[in-house]
């Protein structure tokens, strides 16, 4: 387990000041920053889509055969970015998984930090209409389609021109200003920890790798993963049994995909699970017989799994269109009784104990099943968890082990193998003093009045640097489509982007 939170109580007192700092949003941005912010939509809305496309032409998903310093794309990626900031009239540092592009005086005392990451999720190019790693802009009018788009290399595209048009006019900056791009958030943050503690930060940051108006609380990351074992109850002769069930892509993607075999399927079983699949809503099944067998194929709709409510779990649902009964305890059947007896379709953790609750700001737990791996010592399944305050990780560890334990002496020929929890920490900004510059922007730019911030169930790099909170880029109450097989950003709100980014430095930075 990873260190555990303070007092809730403590939390509580720390996010209600959190989201309080919120100022009114009467004021609007200074002549300055509008300015640069309208020139900047005029100036480069052909360029920042034209750099996009470059910036996601490269494979930049970790390679783990590849190491990081030898992968010809993550390089190509850093030396286009080392180019287009040269092009661009800024500085350039290469600090191996850090970039660092900066505006302004290299030694000066004060600075603005913008966090971005170049890397990127895994992808199923066969989802794909284009290849991911070309942006589409084409097949969905409006749309800019590929891995990367909105998660995370569509901001670095309007970070650089933010940049570019203060530039231009001249704003006179009284602080420097610096975009770091992170090359391996999505799999190994160790290099971005290291990285911080030896080299000097800005003293403001706003990070772009998550929603408006701005995000001061984060959620814990967290696992739960079983193994069943295949040594477990012999199926009677002739009986109907799970002999397979998988599902899923990566840990941190709500699963569009899963699979299951039933043996033994008679014509009124196969019945059976049609008709109780089929009240499912938005969900497709195909139904393949294969002498007695049958291949159960379930397609649902793939989504962040901070935000499964954005999905349909591919996994959950197809254990339930099989929960027309109980299943001989085999490793794949006794997985489907498992997620039918503790998880079902939901995503809040209700069935599983006593686990289930949910903090004021924060929102609630969310408990999802994402993927299932086939080792040689049986399947395993990985439950994503996103905690917010309100539990400990002690307290929370425990309640999950106790429902294992109940789980475990219900099913006593299934022994639960290989048992991991891991809990991460919720994480709180209490002192953001860009906030009232952030709602301001925000306001003036969507005409959503008196914006607050917010919390996300997703983890950003907001958490290692100074006075950091995340803006940007998505909007509020739209479904996020990083981490999907349908990630774009589009059009409208790339430039809207663009624009934001570029007054929020102009008033950071004057």
């Amino acid at each position: 387990m990873k260190t555990r939170i303070t007092i809730a109580g403590l939390l509580l007192a720390l996010i209600a000041g959190a989201a309080g700092a919120a100022p009114s949003a009467a004021a609007v941005p200074g002549d300055p920053a509008v300015k640069a912010a309208k020139h900047a939509v005029t100036a480069y809305r052909d360029d920042v889509v034209d750099t996009l496309a470059k910036l996601v032409s490269y494979n930049t998903v970790a390679d783990k055969d590849i190491p990081f310093e030898r992968n010809p794309q993550h390089l190509g990626f850093k030396k286009f970015l080392k180019e287009e900031a040269a092009r661009l009239g800024f500085d350039f540092a290469d600090y191996g998984h850090v970039l660092v592009i900066g505006l302004g005086a290299q030694d000066a005392q004060e600075k603005v930090g913008m966090i971005a990451h170049g890397d990127v999720q895994p992808v199923d190019p066969s989802k794909w209409k284009k290849s991911p790693f070309e942006l589409d802009r084409t097949s969905e009018p409006g749309k800019l389609l590929a891995r990367g788009a909105e998660d995370d290399k569509g901001p670095i595209a309007t970070a650089l021109y933010a940049m570019k048009s203060l530039k231009d006019l001249q704003v006179p900056l009284s602080k420097r200003i610096e975009l770091y791009v992170y090359m391996a958030e999505e799999s190994d943050w160790e290099p971005l920890v290291a990285f911080v503690k030896s080299h000097p930060l800005p003293q403001v940051n706003i990070t772009l790798d998550a929603e408006y108006p701005a995000v001061t609380a984060e959620k814990g990351y967290g696992t739960v993963a079983l193994t069943f074992p295949k040594a477990g109850a012999e199926t009677p002769a002739g009986e109907p049994a799970v002999a397979q069930f998988s599902g899923g892509f990566f840990g941190s993607q709500i699963p569009e995909d899963a699979q299951a075999l039933v043996t033994n399927a008679s014509p009124a079983l196969e019945a059976q699970i049609r008709q109780r699949a089929g009240k499912q809503t938005g969900m497709r099944y195909t139904f393949e017989r294969k002498g007695d067998d049958l291949v159960v194929n379930a397609k649902g709709v793939s989504a962040h799994s901070s935000k499964p409510e954005d999905g349909l779990n591919a996994i959950s649902m197809l254990a339930d269109a099989l929960a027309v009964r109980t299943w001989p305890d085999s490793a794949a059947g006794a997985m489907v009784n498992f997620l039918n007896e503790m998880v079902g379709t939901g995503y809040l953790g209700e069935k599983f104990g006593s686990i289930a609750y949910r903090d004021n700001f924060m929102g609630p737990m969310t408990f999802a099943p994402t993927v299932i791996k086939q080792n040689a010592e049986g399947p395993q399944l990985a439950i994503n968890i996103r905690r917010p305050q309100g539990k400990t990780a002690q307290q929370l560890g425990n309640e999950i082990n106790a429902a294992l334990a109940q789980w475990q002496g219900a099913h006593q020929a299934v022994q639960l193998a290989d048992v991991k929890v891991k809990i991460g920490d919720p994480w709180i900004q209490q002192d953001a003093p860009q906030l009232p510059v952030l709602m301001k922007v925000f306001s003036y730019f969507t005409g959503v009045k008196d914006p607050k911030p917010v919390a996300v169930g997703g983890g950003t790099n907001s958490r290692l640097f100074p006075h950091a909170v995340s803006f940007g880029p998505a909007m509020p109450h739209t479904v996020y489509t990083g981490h999907s097989e349908h990630e774009f950003i589009t059009l409208k709100q790339l430039l809207l982007n663009l624009e934001m980014y570029t007054a929020v430095l102009a008033e950071l930075a004057q």
